[in-house]
């Protein structure tokens, strides 16, 4: 039962990455609008989401403990972005902002249950982490990136 509740929280991660890290069609430099930060800031979020489901494949606890705090306190875009972002959001500011909340809840829960060596409660937490991620994307990533980004 352990090995195939670690089989799917990886399969499911690895479609959740595969598909936020799928390249963009091609365009012209002066096309393209400007990255903003949050896009880096979620790449980044997903590789280390990729080292967490390595470490819990391999039960690596100290890279799962030493990991989980990067996605915990991943850092911020700046304020003028911040701003932007929300202003996007708009009367749904609140919910984007519950979602990094939930996803700061789980990674730390994540790296709690590493560091006890706990695998049944750092699966959990991961799972909690990943559907916290899911949520969010599938209720602001398309309109967000068409917003920022266009209609790719």
């Amino acid at each position: 039962m352990r090995t195939l509740l670690v089989a799917a929280t990886i399969l499911v991660a690895g479609f959740a990455l595969a598909a936020a890290n799928a390249p963009a069609p091609a365009e012209t430099d002066a096309q393209a609008p400007k990255p903003l930060a949050l896009r880096s800031i979620m790449k980044e979020l997903g590789r280390n989401m990729q080292v967490i489901t390595d470490g819990i494949s391999r039960e690596d606890w100290a890279l799962i403990e030493k990991t989980a705090p990067r996605v915990a306190d991943h850092p911020q875009p700046p304020m003028s972005e911040r701003l932007r972002i929300l202003a996007f959001a708009g009367t749904d500011a609140g919910r984007f902002k519950a979602y990094d909340g939930e996803t700061n809840m789980a990674a730390e829960a994540l790296a709690k249950g590493a560091r006890a060596k706990d695998g049944e409660v750092t699966i959990l937490a991961f799972q909690k982490l990943q559907s916290s991620c899911f949520n969010c994307h599938r209720e602001f990533r398309k309109p967000f990136v068409e917003h920022f980004y266009g209609a790719q």
